[in-house]
């Protein structure tokens, strides 16, 4: 699968369109539609179902370190719902650059360094099949980040990423989750060398 191929699968489902095309004008720095909702959307049409069957949100990721305060995140999480409000669909926006904030609390686990873009973030996600994100580039495109390439999620096969840092049991749960809607797909066990 191609860049340009992905792309045109994604986009079929009318709420990523929908939040592609809108992005560019909500004007966050380094965004991107990321993780879950795009495996899905592809796996849904291989099986005939709508795009947006069993897809639980859709995560948005900007990042911006001039403001690490939770008010400013919280104002562009209000921006966005604004901008999205007619899509039957929850958006859940968060800015990278705070995540380090959070995480240890949230986790359990101190290990989190500060992330340096959008695409760092990504490349933490649980599974490497939903390493993937798409996002508006400054030339009126689409852009594609995905590290571990698409082989794992055309093969239907979630396997655990070797850089990522987040709990085991939000892995398995995952795998439980997504195992009920495509009960043909291939889930690897997580290592001993997990973090978490």
């Amino acid at each position: 699968m191609t860049h340009a191929e992905f792309i045109a699968l994604v986009r079929q489902n009318p709420i990523i369109d929908t939040i592609l095309a809108r992005l560019p004008d909500v004007g966050l720095p380094d965004t991107w539609i990321v993780s879950s909702s795009l495996p899905q959307t592809i796996w849904n049409m291989e099986d005939g179902h709508l795009p947006t069957r069993g897809i639980k949100d859709y995560d948005v990721f900007y990042f911006d370190d001039a403001d690490l305060s939770w008010a400013a995140e919280d104002a562009v999480i209000q921006q966005c719902a604004r901008a999205f409000k007619d899509l039957d669909a929850e958006i859940e926006v968060r800015n990278q650059a705070r995540v380090h904030l959070w995480f240890p609390q949230h986790f359990g686990f101190e290990g989190y360094a500060p992330l340096k873009s959008s695409r760092d973030g990504i490349d933490r996600f649980l599974g490497c099949c939903h390493t993937l994100g798409v996002g508006p580039d400054l030339d009126g495109g689409i852009r594609v980040h995905a590290p571990f390439g698409f082989e794992d999620l055309q093969a239907r096969i979630l396997r655990p990423n070797p850089k990522a840092l987040g709990p085991v049991h939000t892995y398995e749960e995952k795998a439980a989750r997504w195992k009920r809607s495509w009960p043909d797909l291939e889930v690897l066990p997580p290592s001993p060398e997990w973090p978490i």
